[in-house]
Parts: structure tokens; sequence; C-alpha cells
């Protein structure tokens, strides 16, 4: 990102962005903030996400070094997944962006009505 007042935002900072913030990494950054979890208290956490969905969150959040894997020796085999030093950094400005959301969720609920209402009378 440029450092002077000119916000830009390249390729690679879209790419994160959209990894980090997206409806699974921000549900598993949620659990994984309050505690390490294993993958199925994390799949009950969220039961919408699938399988899949959760496995492929997690390796993108373990590749940015956003969460980290730790298997444990024990029969059968477990795996934990945890917050790294990282991750937590991003808790306060996911907390502002929440903040803003709420907020200003009145007006935007308000803006999408008036949209649908002219794509509907189709101006």
């Amino acid at each position: 990102m440029d450092t002077d007042s000119e916000l830009r935002i390249d390729a690679p900072h879209r790419e994160l962005l959209d990894q980090v913030l997206d409806k699974w990494s921000l549900g598993v950054l949620n659990e994984l903030c309050e505690r390490p979890c294993r993958f199925n208290q994390l799949r009950r956490a969220m039961p919408a996400v699938t399988q899949k969905s959760l496995t492929a969150t997690l390796r993108r959040l373990e590749r940015n070094g956003v969460i980290e894997r730790e298997v444990l020796s024990t029969r059968p085999v477990a795996i934990v997944y945890r917050i790294t030093p990282l991750g937590k950094t991003l808790r306060q400005p996911i907390d502002v962006l929440l903040a803003w959301a709420s907020e200003h969720m009145p007006a935007i609920e308000h803006a999408r009505d008036a949209f649908d209402i002219r794509q509907d009378a189709g101006l």
C-alpha cells in the first residue's frame, strides 16, 4: 500500500483481505480468538460451513500466518488450530469494521431498500 495520503489497494492486499475477511474466516478467527479448537469444534461452532470450505479456510489462514496447526501425537492423531500472534493483531481492525457496520446498518438497509425499489420499477 502507498504511504502517501492516497489509499491504494494493490492485488496482494486485495487477495489477503479477501482471504481473511470472508464469512468463514471471520467465524474461524472469532472462535480461535477465544481458545484453540479442533476441526470438529470449529464445525460445530459454524454449522453452515461444509467440511471442504472449512478445510480450505483453515489452509488459507495458516498459509497467511494467521493461525497455526498443531498435530498432537495421540491415538487417534488429533489436530488443534490456534491463532498466532500475527492473527491476534487482526482483532482490533475487525472489531472497528464490525462496529462501523453495526452503526451504519440502518442507513445501509435503507439504501438497499431504495435501490431495490428503483430496480423493481425499472429506473
